[in-house]
């Protein structure tokens, strides 16, 4: 392929809105051109970056055991209200009324959909089991669309689905699954972080999430600095170890005029005490009534974690006016001490220490030294708090680091979420109606590229792994006006092609300054060099990209030598 054949349009200069640098380099080295905010086009050397992707996924996902189809991307709203994540995607997801005044979703995810065309066609345990994918666009109306295509509003992912009669059989598919994706990764050529995670939104008891480490990720992971403990921070646990926790007499309960101070930060200031001494209170609402929740000053609630100890379905922060209709408390100095017909539920690591300051449900007033079971009794606590850089790893109680990070992949023991929502059943081999367990497994495709520039790259451009690299050689031309330099460089190109090689060349009447630096910014592994001066002497100089290292190799053996180069990188 000819540079002057396809469409490559390098910028120089830093793009303005780009932070992340995948999102910058891509926009340079002429892979994505933007359209909107979170709405990208690929472009050539992109779209070839992203077939690489999809092929190597493809191969994975048939070797697992899954059958390819594509399902629409428009979507009757009524089946998403049939699952109840038609309010739950909020104004996340588009959603419009046609001519007919029928509404549709455009698709942000596939559960529903593929549940409805298995409900239709599995009737017998003799169907089982099942493995559907596609690789297909979805859409999410993303209020902060950033970092390029790795928060857009359209975007590509594989997903795919199992169906089985059981949780033993829906595990074996599982594991599968997990498999095949740590070979994609694998053979991708990226370092990724498999991590323990929370369902969320998709639903299901148990999920995995696959990561990869950048500052410009917005997921947070757990990793133990000493053993394998690794999970997302939404399900991490926390770990405060006895010896951790000071040991002091319970004090005197006292009152503290605190008049307009309503917030930790503001009242350690002003009282001089660690905001890890403040107890502060939040009130929830549940589908079984309100709840206190307590925990330190300088820790945050997990409301999915707050969730599951609750086996609550709805969870909901109570705003300032329910607060004062339910406490007679003013917003600000709400505390467990006194707090009727509420139970009161606090977090394990504030059910180790004394003497906590807390408010005293009444305006412009705080208590010093409160402490539990002498001054209030939690009706539950339990682990309901993130955890921070200061806790413990829950295994051996090493230190524990927390990283930004990048999910790329995430999969989903489902059970009967969605086939019962939606009525997929099977007749048993006992001759009874049952549920389909499901289980669901993603990856978003055009993420896999922006993790790949993330791990490599420099100052000069992106570095491309072998796998994924939009060409395997680059070819530089210099002097495109030399016949015997343009002949050499024909000879070459197809000769390397024949060997197997995919290769560019940069034929353009440019300086030679110009396609080195466009060279190295677009990232090929393997750049050959075809110049008078090497002519002279009967080689062409052959450089690694990741590395800079260069090689002059002898014509007559340039194909062997040059493909022995490329094995190695």
């Amino acid at each position: 392929m000819r540079w002057k054949e396809i469409f490559i349009n390098t910028l120089r200069e830093e793009p303005r809105d780009a932070e992340a640098p995948s999102h910058s380099l891509m926009l340079r080295a002429a892979f994505i051109k933007k359209l909107s905010a979170g709405i990208y086009a690929y472009l050539p050397l992109g779209f070839r970056s992203l077939q690489k992707v999809i092929n190597i996924l493809r191969d994975e996902m048939n070797r697992a055991g899954a059958s390819e189809l594509i399902m629409p991307a428009l979507h009757p709203a009524e089946i998403w209200k049939s699952s109840g994540r038609y309010d739950t995607l909020g104004e996340d997801k588009f959603a419009f009324k046609n001519r007919s005044g029928m509404e549709y979703v455009l698709g942000p995810t596939h559960e529903e959909v593929i549940t409805q065309i298995v409900a239709e066609s599995v009737k017998s345990y003799k169907d089982l089991p099942l493995m559907l994918y596609q690789i297909q666009g979805k859409f999410r109306d993303e209020a902060r669309p950033r970092f390029g295509i790795i928060r857009s509003k359209e975007f590509l992912m594989k997903d795919a689905y199992s169906f089985d009669e059981d949780e033993e059989r829906l595990d074996v598919n599982y594991q599968k699954m997990h498999k095949a994706y740590l070979n994609f990764f694998k053979r991708s050529g990226l370092e990724i972080i498999p991590v323990s995670a929370d369902p969320g939104l998709m639903g299901g008891k148990v999920s995995h999430e696959f990561m990869v480490k950048t500052p410009y990720g917005e997921d947070k992971i757990v990793i133990c600095k000493n053993c394998s403990y690794q999970a997302s921070l939404e399900i991490a646990e926390s770990f405060i170890p006895e010896s951790d926790v000071p040991q002091e007499k319970e004090g005197d309960i006292e009152a503290i005029s605190t008049p307009g101070i309503t917030t930790i930060d503001n009242l350690s200031k002003t009282l001089k005490i660690k905001a890890s001494k403040f107890l502060k209170a939040i009130l929830y609402k549940t589908e079984k009534g309100p709840v206190m929740v307590c925990l330190r000053g300088d820790h945050d609630v997990n409301e999915a974690k707050l969730k599951r100890l609750l086996s609550a379905a709805h969870l909901e922060m109570a705003s300032a006016e329910e607060i004062e209709k339910l406490t007679e408390c003013p917003i600000g100095f709400l505390g467990p001490s006194g707090t009727k017909n509420i139970d009161i539920i606090l977090d394990l690591a504030a059910g180790k220490e004394k003497n906590w300051v807390t408010g005293a449900n009444e305006k412009d007033k705080h208590l010093r030294n409160v402490n539990i079971n002498r001054d209030f009794k939690p009706a539950l606590i339990g682990d309901i708090r993130y955890a921070t850089a200061e806790d413990r790893c829950p295994k051996c109680q090493s230190s524990v680091t927390i990283e930004n990070a990048m999910e790329l992949g995430h999969i989903f023991k489902l059970g009967i979420r969605y086939s019962q929502a939606l009525k997929a059943q099977y007749l048993s081999r006992e001759g009874k109606k049952k549920d389909i367990i499901m289980g669901c497994y993603g990856i978003g495709v055009n993420r896999v590229l922006a993790a790949a520039i993330e791990q490599s790259h420099d100052e000069k451009g992106m570095i491309w792994p072998k796998p994924l690299a939009p060409f395997d050689i680059e070819i530089l031309l210099l002097n495109e006006k030399d016949q015997t330099n343009i002949d050499v460089a024909n000879d070459l190109e197809e000769s390397l092609e024949k060997a197997g090689f995919q290769v560019l060349m940069d034929d353009r009447e440019e300086r030679a300054g110009v396609k080195f630096n466009d060279a190295d910014l677009i990232g090929i592994p393997l750049q050959v060099v075809v110049s008078p001066r090497n002519l002279k002497e009967d080689c062409v100089e052959v450089k690694v990209r990741k590395t800079g290292e260069t090689t002059k190799v002898d014509l007559s053996s340039a194909i062997p030598k040059i493909k022995g180069i490329y094995e190695k990188i």
